[in-house]
């Protein structure tokens, strides 16, 4: 009886760059989780935030006491205690603090614009990662039809040399290194079906997957050649990488909190108010108490010695802010020296594309004069397996050199603050 047939496998998926960049962004838990950074940042501006607005609690008191008592520990005051029961608001408002709420909050918000820098910053590393896998994969790809095609190529001149062979016309040597040159092309393609494999699991996390499909991935626009020099380029870096607006960020709110700790040796003036009722009490005295109850206060704290507190805290957040000034000229100087290794590998990758291109020009006339004088019996099989063995070199080169220009082009743009 005939083999059933094996149900037809749907063909791979598709894949754009542009989908594989939205779906990293979507689902990139680095990216979530620098958004719920950034959300916690914001939070903290309604914290600090917090002191301009009054605080009011209220409260329900219940207590026994023995009769005519009186507080005799603890306490300056020597209040009588009463049975009673009662209930009543406290309220206080700052009335100023001389500028230091002021300052928090312009911590706060400073803060809160550096982790909205650090979320774009993350965007941009996983931007980058995702170029990176899908020019892997492209590559891959790339050495795994050129595998193929060697191996279509050396197994006809493997049987052709075997016909010669069996006609006593070439050596068994000759049928020897053909079958040398055919296994070299298969081991080829088994590094490139490998590397393949890898450059999927790396796409797969890049876009955040839970599982790895092996897309068929879209070939995009070589780029334009990059800039003559990098002098702008390194500009351009400096105002629009989030890392380094981050940073300037964090150093002024540095500078802020510093002025904050500062304002610490000044007046607080506060705002007190108090009022409730008293639907039971145990009256003790002459004069009864009345049921309700209000006051109010007017408090001024004057800081006057506290050990040197304040002002160790004050030269303490003045020294986090000029170490954060430190690190914003570090960044700087680091970034520069990125943009210019990217716009120099990138320069290399492009000048490598002519060359290599030119390479596989030769290498293919190489193979074309090796192969007839083989066939005329002018040069040996040794003279054509070399040819052969450079000619898939060269294409190997050429290919690196298409690819590698396209994920050094991404880097370049991710250097300079460009990347989508």
């Amino acid at each position: 009886r005939a083999a059933a047939q094996q149900p037809a496998q749907p063909p791979p998926p598709t894949l754009t760059l542009q989908q594989a960049e939205m779906m990293a962004l979507q689902n990139h838990p680095q990216i979530q989780a620098a958004q719920y950074e950034a959300s916690f940042s914001n939070q903290q501006i309604v914290e600090a935030r917090s002191a301009y607005f009054p605080t009011v609690n209220a409260d329900v008191t219940g207590s026994g006491a023995n009769d005519g008592a009186r507080i005799g520990a603890g306490f300056i005051t020597d209040s009588r205690l009463f049975n009673r029961v009662g209930g009543g608001l406290t309220f206080t408002q700052l009335i100023t603090d001389l500028g230091r709420t002021k300052s928090l909050v312009a911590s706060s918000r400073l803060q809160a614009q550096a982790g909205a820098q650090n979320v774009q910053a993350t965007r941009y590393d996983v931007l980058l990662q995702v170029n990176r896998a899908y020019f892997d994969v492209l590559h891959a790809r790339a050495l795994i039809r050129t595998a193929q095609e060697t191996i279509n190529t050396r197994q006809t001149v493997l049987n052709q040399v075997t016909q010669l062979a069996q006609n006593q016309l070439r050596s068994e040597l000759d049928v020897s290194f053909a079958n040398v040159n055919v296994s070299e092309a298969k081991l080829l393609l088994i590094q490139a079906q490998n590397s393949l494999a890898e450059a999927y699991a790396e796409l797969a996390r890049a876009i955040a997957a839970d599982r790895v499909v092996d897309y068929q991935v879209q070939e995009i626009p070589m780029p334009a050649s990059p800039p003559a020099n990098a002098d702008d380029l390194v500009t351009q870096a400096i105002a629009n990488r989030p890392e380094f607006a981050s940073l300037r960020f964090t150093r002024d709110a540095a500078y802020k909190f510093a002025d904050a700790e500062k304002d610490l040796k000044r007046p607080t003036v506060n705002a007190l108010g108090v009022a409730g009722y008293i639907p039971y009490i145990n009256q003790l005295t002459s004069q009864p108490i009345p049921s309700e109850y209000a006051g109010a206060a007017l408090n001024v704290t004057i800081p006057i010695f506290n050990g040197h507190l304040f002002s160790a805290r004050h030269e303490a957040a003045l020294d986090r802010a000029m170490e954060a000034d430190q690190k914003l000229r570090d960044e700087q100087l680091r970034l520069s020296r990125d943009v210019r290794l990217a716009w120099a590998n990138a320069s290399t990758a492009y000048q490598r594309i002519d060359v290599t291109a030119q390479l596989v020009q030769q290498a293919n006339l190489a193979v074309n004069l090796a192969q007839g004088r083989y066939n005329l019996g002018l040069a040996s099989i040794v003279e054509l397996s070399q040819a052969q063995l450079n000619q898939t070199q060269a294409e190997i080169e050429n290919l690196s050199a298409k690819y590698d220009y396209q994920s050094e082009y991404q880097a370049l743009q991710y250097a300079i603050g460009q990347l989508r």
